[in-house]
């Protein structure tokens, strides 16, 4: 973006810039709830298995129930009916008839809290690591770090979470589901507020775990370009400290990958918090879609993968924007 002296024509190019990425994100919601919805759709089984195998139930009420979901009618009209109800907040769950957006409102900010957490995690980590091995590099830190970093990325995440299950409550006996400890009494509010930390930095790092070890191998490649530019190395012929050089000069100029980063391992946060929130009985709406898939929730996954890619794509949107920011040299035209 060439800004310098045109504070108007930056701001004329970040608003187009907004308004076309905010327009295609549009299209692409769109896009992803009809194959989302569809693939709901034709997988085995029966979204009302309780009442289809029940010989008690009569065919009228079962008719009923189909006709109330719109089940009855062909896979284009009853995709036109759930988007109706979604924009009108008068989609039900399948599951016990209640709103499904006050379902998903109710586990979004045990969700948001959860992937938030885990890219602080992942940012703050991944950048003093990346700092740290590209400082060192070619020592053996800097290989021992490539290896852990290469098994975080190797490992699959319920891997590594049933494996601290294993060893925190079968070992130690210390409490990890949930998002407090119940039947333990806390001495006082500090306690109980340590207590509810506890249960979210666990598996939030967990589910930073790559991203870490992504953030720092991206951050170590470009920083080991800055510091074999030259103002790096007059900067060092002027006697400045080694930690001003690195985390002033060198890391302001390699920092594009993480704010690029966030846009790559959004996408992977949230559908890892699937499995996180599952294994954690965590209750996010990661736990809530698996619960959907288990009843054949077809309102409810449709409208939680809806939301799911608006997170996804409002992401990659501030990415983006951050990345404009940091890098006054790029055009978003």
């Amino acid at each position: 973006m060439v800004g310098t002296g045109y504070p108007h024509t930056t701001i004329l190019f970040m608003s187009a810039f907004i308004i076309r990425r905010l327009a295609l994100s549009v299209v692409l919601l769109f896009i992803i709830s009809i194959i989302s919805f569809f693939i709901v759709t034709l997988t085995p089984g029966s979204p009302y298995p309780w009442g289809e195998l029940n010989p008690k139930i009569s065919p009228e009420v079962k008719a009923t129930f189909r006709k109330k979901f719109h089940l009855d009618r062909p896979l284009p009209e009853q995709y036109a009916f759930i988007m109706r109800d979604l924009f009108t907040g008068n989609l039900r769950s399948i599951k016990d008839d209640r709103p499904v957006l006050s379902r998903i409102m109710e586990r979004l900010p045990a969700t948001l809290a959860l992937n938030l957490t885990a890219i602080l995690i992942s940012l703050s980590f991944g950048t003093l690591l990346g700092v740290y091995a590209a400082k060192h590099a070619g020592s053996w830190h800097d290989t021992l770090g490539s290896l852990i970093a290469f098994l975080f990325i190797a490992l699959p995440g319920f891997w590594i979470s049933y494996l601290v299950a294993i060893v925190l409550v079968k070992q130690f006996g210390v409490p990890i589901l949930g998002t407090q400890s119940y039947g333990i009494l806390f001495p006082n509010d500090a306690a109980a507020c340590l207590d509810r930390l506890w249960h979210l930095l666990l598996p939030a790092t967990i589910l930073a775990l790559g991203g870490i070890a992504t953030q720092s191998r991206f951050l170590r490649a470009t920083m080991m370009e800055t510091l074999r530019e030259d103002y790096i190395r007059t900067a060092r012929s002027k006697g400045l400290a080694e930690e001003v050089i690195l985390f002033k000069h060198a890391l302001r100029n390699s920092i594009r990958p993480l704010i690029t980063g966030i846009g790559m391992i959004l996408p992977a946060l949230i559908g890892g918090s699937v499995i996180i929130e599952t294994i954690f009985a965590y209750p996010g709406m990661g736990r809530l879609g698996y619960e959907a898939v288990l009843e054949r929730d077809y309102p409810t996954l449709v409208a939680l993968n809806f939301v799911v890619a608006a997170l996804v794509l409002i992401g990659n949107l501030i990415s983006d924007l951050l990345y404009a920011v940091v890098d006054p040299r790029v055009r978003l035209e």
